[in-house]
């Protein structure tokens, strides 16, 4: 299991690795001001799907400022789908956004934008400041050594730590994918098989 001393030695380990500025980020994040920053935000997920942030983030970078200049995501993304969706959701950000904020069922209302998927709609709901939990494949797995789902263990550890959900989403999920702690392993034989700590490097 996942204890509370668990968690912080992932995070200390996260924020060792210089982590410290985003996961403050995202327990103070607020909901976007403007259309231009919510498809921002969409955008950066869209990138992101599939992925490694480290690719993807200048990628979303790059759209933006092509978009912001009157042009087409197409100019900077060479994924045609991801482009369209991206280019469509620039052109109807201001309705966009009055409809997302008049929303009663706002992770509903994602879901249905090009793109995104029953997955994805968490990860930008997360991004527009919801308290929410992904359920990726990392988080899935840790979630099904306690038998219980990424939403009930972020929840628990939210708990215990008093960090938001979608915070313990995101170190839990950072931990993973820099390989601090294979969810793979973790899945299969626990703690123990999976937790590498500070002998492991970014994948």
């Amino acid at each position: 299991m996942i204890t509370a001393a668990r968690f912080r030695l992932l995070e200390q380990l996260l924020r060792n690795r210089g982590y410290g500025p985003t996961i403050d980020w995202s327990e103070q994040i607020e909901p976007p001001v403007d259309a231009d920053e919510f498809a921002a935000r969409i955008i950066y997920v869209i990138c992101n799907s599939g992925m490694r942030v480290t690719i993807a983030a200048p990628i979303a970078e790059n759209c933006l400022v092509v978009l912001r200049d009157g042009g087409s995501a197409q100019d900077a993304f060479g994924h045609e789908g991801k482009a369209t969706a991206i280019d469509t959701i620039w052109a109807a950000r201001g309705d966009l956004f009055d409809e997302y904020r008049a929303s009663r069922a706002k992770v509903d209302f994602l879901a249905a934008l090009p793109w995104i998927g029953p997955v994805t709609k968490l990860h930008v709901a997360k991004n527009l400041g919801a308290n929410a939990a992904k359920p990726d494949v990392h988080l899935v797995r840790l979630a099904n050594r306690e038998s219980t789902t990424p939403a009930t263990l972020c929840r628990r550890l939210a708990r215990l730590t008093g960090y938001k959900i979608a915070t313990v989403d995101s170190i839990l999920w950072r931990a993973c994918a820099d390989g601090i702690l294979n969810s793979r392993k973790y899945e299969v034989g626990g703690w123990s098989a999976g937790f590498v700590g500070s002998k492991a490097t970014d994948t």
